[in-house]
């Protein structure tokens, strides 16, 4: 159900900007918040963010009838860089199986084979692994692979002129297996990375491979029923012979931000309270500072002498400097998790206790279930956890793929036959 009001910090999420930024907004008139009738806070209701576009996308959602595609027949996945599977579970909850998954991490790899002992998960380098047997036995080929820059030489790249990239393997998996459709994430830096010339190169190879790049796309975890600001790019591309006949449509939001309330207590999210697991813990006095921050607050909300004991030389130095003593608020989403909750530049304090978050907590966070469970030492189950892709976020793109496959289906199942590749192109010339 969607909420008539909302808060500072709910609104901030929803239209993405700042505390900062609505601050300014109600000092000169622009959108002031009103009283709640019950409890006298300082609220905005519906009515007042509704013409925000990205408010329309909430209130306006199609979740409910999203949540109930199905796919219309078993569509088999190969995934690589698979991590430890918050892409490959969420897919596996929309209802893929996987064909193949490839790792290099042997603790990831661990921990995909201790919950999901019948997956293929294949240790080791990528570029040693052999694709085409799967050939045109698989649906969806996924994968994070890692941003690198690219060599140039003055000319566009081509497939060939990447070798020695991981990028490279991923397209060389996809001209091995021949799917229908890839699917690729990414930080969102990787929009702007080498100056827009590392994603230049990524969509020529996908172009000259034979598929059609959907324009790409930041989606927000926020937005999809995972409580953390995390952010990922991806790329879905369409085999070219399918391109033209079928759509893609990106996830709808889900009706309302998950907080950490919603990760760490009993509700909508979880059936339970976090399970007790193991966490790393603070010095002494570290946590003895840290105690003085309230919830959603950082090192500012210091005293002077605290400040200047905590930040050191960095005290002096300018930006905000945000991420330092952070502690997370209960009526917030999670600041997006790093590889280390204890990190002083990235501090992700639990919201009352004075201590970074726990392996279950972290988990909680990235929407994997209490019962996966993450292989290793404790610096390796955080590093797998603070790396994934949160699975509600890989389930709500499942969705939307399933989908997509079920028009492909309906596309092969008709009488009239797809056009080939090269009469797509002799029209399209003579358009021309």
């Amino acid at each position: 159900m969607i909420p008539d009001y909302y808060s500072i910090a709910q609104v901030a999420d929803i239209l993405s900007v700042s505390k900062e930024t609505l601050r300014r907004w109600d000092s000169n008139g622009t959108l002031v918040p009103q009283r709640h009738p019950d409890n006298n806070y300082r609220v905005y209701h519906r009515s007042q963010i509704e013409h925000f576009e990205q408010a329309q996308l909430l209130f306006n959602s199609k979740w409910d009838e999203e949540v109930t595609i199905k796919p219309d027949r078993d569509y088999k996945l190969v995934e690589l860089f698979a991590g430890a599977g918050g892409l490959a579970l969420g897919l596996e909850k929309a209802g893929f199986q996987s064909l193949l998954l490839n790792e290099f991490d042997r603790h990831a790899c661990n921990t995909l084979r201790a919950n999901r002992p019948l997956w293929n998960v294949v240790e080791g380098d990528v570029a040693n692994v052999e694709f085409s047997k799967h050939r045109d036995q698989v649906d969806i080929l996924s994968g994070g692979f890692p941003c690198q820059a690219f060599s140039y030489a003055g000319k566009k790249l081509g497939f060939e002129d990447t070798r020695g990239t991981l990028f490279f393997e991923f397209a060389r998996a996809v001209k091995e297996t021949n799917p229908k459709v890839i699917v690729a994430e990414n930080v969102r830096g990787l929009l702007k990375h080498d100056d827009g010339k590392t994603l230049e190169s990524i969509t020529n190879v996908i172009d000259e491979i034979g598929y059609e790049l959907v324009d790409p796309r930041v989606l927000k975890a926020v937005f999809y029923q995972v409580p953390q600001k995390r952010e990922r790019l991806f790329l879905i591309g369409i085999r070219k012979d399918l391109a033209p006949f079928v759509k893609f449509n990106w996830p709808s939001p889900y009706t309302r931000i998950m907080t950490m309330r919603d990760a760490l207590k009993k509700g909508d999210l979880f059936d339970t309270d976090t399970p007790k697991s193991e966490g790393q813990t603070y010095p002494k006095r570290k946590a003895e500072i840290l105690a003085k921050v309230p919830q959603g607050g950082y090192w500012r909300d210091l005293s002077d002498d605290l400040q200047r004991e905590y930040m050191k030389k960095s005290y002096f130095l300018g930006g905000g400097k945000t991420g330092m003593a952070r502690r997370l608020s209960w009526d917030e989403p999670c600041l997006t998790l790093t590889c280390s909750p204890a990190q002083k530049q990235t501090e992700r304090c639990h919201p009352e206790e004075n201590r970074p978050l726990t392996v279950r907590e972290y988990a909680r966070i990235q929407t994997f279930p209490d019962a996966w469970i993450f292989s290793g030492p404790l610096t390796a189950q955080y590093k797998q956890i603070g790396n994934a892709v949160p699975v509600n976020l890989a389930y709500a793109v499942g969705r939307s793929l399933v989908a997509l496959l079920n028009d492909i289906e309906k596309l092969n199942a008709s009488s009239k036959p797809l056009k080939k590749e090269s009469e797509i192109h002799k029209q399209m010339a003579l358009v021309v």
